[in-house]
């Protein structure tokens, strides 16, 4: 059973506390805030409490944190986890620059422990199938990746929550829900070479947005285009369309609470299949291989490389909204 602090007791992490009740393999046992309601949240979830990090980095019973701090944390907290042999498994998105995915993924190689990264989108049950499928050539070439991953939960939030910062979280859907769909991009086309993205603020007052759309163009000539909006209500959907057929995965509720997902499948000449696939709990799935990987009995399935091509990615997409220009990426 590895143990575990989490970071930060707002609602993501309220809701990572929740997934592992009952976990074989991975415990919280302590939760970090620097706000008294924040610790407040981690005794009723029945967790010891403490406000600074060093309270998890300086106890021995502690085998790694789990970040869910504000995006700006990140990269300093990795380091410092590394530093005092902690295992570390962050939020997205991991970092927003380039220069601090570098730094952290190097301090965490330095020191020998294990990393993990909040893209449970990868471990759902339909998302692993695709990826397998465009491995295997089942679809032929993967030309598009589409994806949409949009909500309204946001809007319940105060206007000065750090969610909705221009400076916090200057390009809001993207860190909110649109890094998960460059994520699943990236693992399925690898790593894009340009970007053009539009953010726009057009049905609430956030001022960091509410619209964005994003077209990522690899080197092979793929192409990724995706949508992430924070004020329409639930609508989550990926597809691939390839050279010999398509796979589109339709998400019945937001992955906190899933659902399941509706799947339908075309192979030219050949019948259009339509399909539930039941509901799993990824978030649970995803903090459990870290914590397989901090055992030493697997390698955690995403890579490091993979990690900081993503983080790339975020970084460009961020220029492209501010500029208006296609951007490179990296």
């Amino acid at each position: 059973m590895i143990e575990v602090a989490v970071v930060g007791l707002g609602w993501w992490g309220r809701q990572v506390v929740a997934q592992l009740a009952g976990s074989a393999r991975i415990r919280p046992v302590l939760g970090i805030d620097p706000e008294p309601a924040g610790r407040a949240r981690a005794e009723q979830l029945g967790l010891a409490a403490a406000a600074d990090l060093h309270a998890a980095l300086e106890d021995p019973r502690i085998d790694a944190v789990v970040l869910c701090s504000p995006h700006r944390f990140h990269a300093d907290q990795i380091r410092a986890a590394a530093a005092a042999g902690k295992h570390v498994f962050c939020e997205k998105p991991f970092t927003t620059t380039a220069a601090e995915a570098e730094a952290a993924l190097a301090a965490v190689a330095a020191a020998g422990v294990c990393v993990g990264v909040g893209h449970e989108r990868r471990f759902e049950p339909p998302v692993v199938e695709l990826r397998e499928r465009c491995r295997a050539g089942d679809l032929g070439i993967p030309l598009v990746f589409e994806g949409n991953f949009s909500q309204d939960k946001f809007l319940a939030l105060p206007p000065d929550n750090w969610r909705l910062s221009a400076t916090e979280a200057p390009v809001g859907p993207l860190s909110a829900t649109g890094i998960h769909l460059v994520d699943l991009a990236v693992s399925i086309l690898g790593e894009p070479t340009e970007v053009w993205s539009r953010l726009a603020t057009r049905a609430t007052g956030f001022g960091n947005g509410d619209t964005l759309s994003v077209t990522l163009g690899f080197p092979d000539g793929a192409t990724a285009t995706l949508t992430a909006i924070l004020t329409t209500p639930f609508h989550g959907r990926v597809c691939v369309l390839g050279s010999q057929g398509w796979m589109e995965i339709r998400d019945r509720s937001h992955p906190e609470s899933p659902a399941g997902w509706d799947v339908t499948t075309t192979h030219r000449g050949g019948a259009r299949e339509e399909r539930f696939v039941p509901p799993s709990a990824a978030v649970r799935e995803n903090l459990e291989s870290f914590a397989v990987a901090v055992e030493g009995a697997a390698e955690y399935p995403i890579p490091p490389a993979q990690i900081a091509a993503t983080v790339r990615a975020f970084e460009a997409i961020t220029r492209s909204a501010r500029s208006g220009a296609v951007e490179p990426v990296g």
